[in-house]
């Protein structure tokens, strides 16, 4: 492998832990802002603070978005660590894509919500900047897989 193949893969790992710090970051930022009448300000809400409220009303939904939003995209991001570490065979990959497919739906939900909320008429609800973060570390992860998956195995000795 060249110097700057190495480099290339190099940083592609670091890209990849940093989402350790990331996917934290965006479970505590507003993903959105919502307000019953256009009069009174509006609430955000972070994907903790909708979890927090979900266990209260619906637990079986409550561990569904736990998996999906929290699990989902930290065991992506660890299992494709491993194997840009070459400590997990690549052949986990495709299992790997699901999982961060997996987690791409709590986005779709988000933004059906928003959707759903703006037709009805009741009320405001605005995207904030924690759904643009979560959605960027969601789809870094994806991208990172499927460089990944496309990447020639490392020679063996």
């Amino acid at each position: 492998m060249t110097g700057r193949a190495k480099d290339w893969r190099h940083h592609l790992r670091w890209l990849n832990l940093a989402l350790f710090i990331a996917y934290p970051l965006s479970w505590f930022a507003p993903l959105l802002r919502a307000g019953l009448l256009p009069l009174f300000g509006l609430s955000e809400i972070s994907l903790i603070s909708g979890l927090q409220s979900l266990w209260e009303s619906d637990v079986f939904l409550a561990l569904l978005v736990t998996l999906f939003a929290l699990f989902a995209p930290l065991i992506k991001t660890l299992g494709l660590a491993l194997v840009q570490f070459d400590l997990l065979d690549r052949r986990s990959l495709p299992v790997l894509e699901i999982i961060g497919k997996l987690a791409m739906a709590d986005i779709f939900l988000i933004a059906l919500y928003i959707t759903l909320s703006k037709g009805m008429g009741v009320g405001r609800v605005e995207p904030a900047w924690g759904l643009y973060l979560f959605t960027a570390c969601i789809l870094t992860s994806i991208t990172l897989g499927l460089i990944e998956k496309h990447r020639p195995p490392a020679p063996s000795l």
